[in-house]
């Protein structure tokens, strides 16, 4: 009888344990099947996957022109200048640059939220165009027709890194007003000073064919709404709008920081 029961238990045991086993292959093969299904999706739309980490957010398809009304292309843009468009609203600033050399992008950055984002890079024949809201990130510093204490500095400069060491390199976006300096060629990164993350990223489009240049979304921190909360009456009258915050559409005028601020403060 003893003999018995305990084969009884030992088959209770093995069932049990097939149960087991044959719901860890159940899940495993609902596990593959869903990968199989998610590689096939992919592989039909690679954007899936590109752009995983990269939410673009959507405005206005905008071309970009100079002060004559053409188009804007990479052999206009001079190299080291910091030039200056609105976007994507009419009282919003931006950067326009030409580093001179490729901005390979696939940068992993954060937001001050803790959201992580893929930039893009540059475009153009060399990918060495690219564009930044020109809002600082700490203060709201900002280009304003009066003056601007951020800019574009292509000539070698001194700062502070975050560690607080002292650092001499050219090409970054210094804001004098804090010191806070940004990484152009690897999509403002903070290099050094206060600014808690990333200036936000214009999502550039190029046109092989007409060698134009185009404006369509942003990605990573925007700070749009307290911009407009702690400027609205200056820019209300600055722009001469009551709307300050009516979008960009068609066409964008770009020019160089010297014809949009009348002073440019440099440290």
């Amino acid at each position: 009888m003893w003999p018995q029961a305990e084969n009884a238990g030992r088959r209770r045991v093995l069932d049990d344990r097939e149960l087991v086993v044959d719901s860890k292959t159940l899940k495993r093969r609902g596990f593959v099947k869903i990968c199989a299904s998610a590689a096939v999706s992919v592989s039909a739309s690679p954007s899936l996957l590109a752009n995983q980490k990269s939410p673009v957010r959507q405005y206005n398809r905008v071309k970009l022109l100079d002060a004559q009304k053409r188009a804007v292309t990479a052999e206009s843009l001079e190299q080291g200048v910091s030039y200056v468009f609105n976007y994507p609203y009419v009282t919003t600033p931006c950067f326009l640059l030409n580093l001179g050399k490729p901005a390979d992008g696939n940068e992993l950055l954060q937001t001050e939220e803790g959201e992580e984002y893929r930039w893009q890079g540059g475009v153009g024949p060399h990918r060495s165009i690219v564009s930044f809201c020109a809002i600082c990130a700490h203060k709201m510093t900002h280009p304003s027709k009066a003056v601007s204490f951020i800019n574009y500095r292509h000539e070698e400069v001194s700062f502070k890194d975050k560690a607080e060491n002292p650092v001499r390199r050219p090409g970054v976006i210094y804001c004098c007003s804090e010191k806070s300096v940004y990484d152009p060629a690897r999509g403002a990164r903070v290099l050094g000073g206060p600014a808690p993350q990333p200036l936000g990223a214009i999502a550039l489009e190029y046109d092989k064919k007409e060698g134009a240049i185009y404006a369509s979304g942003t990605y990573g921190g925007e700070l749009y709404r307290e911009f407009f909360d702690t400027f609205a009456f200056r820019l209300a009258l600055e722009f001469g709008t009551s709307d300050i915050q009516q979008k960009v559409s068609d066409t964008a005028i770009v020019t160089s920081i010297e014809q949009y601020s009348a002073t440019q403060m440099l440290c």
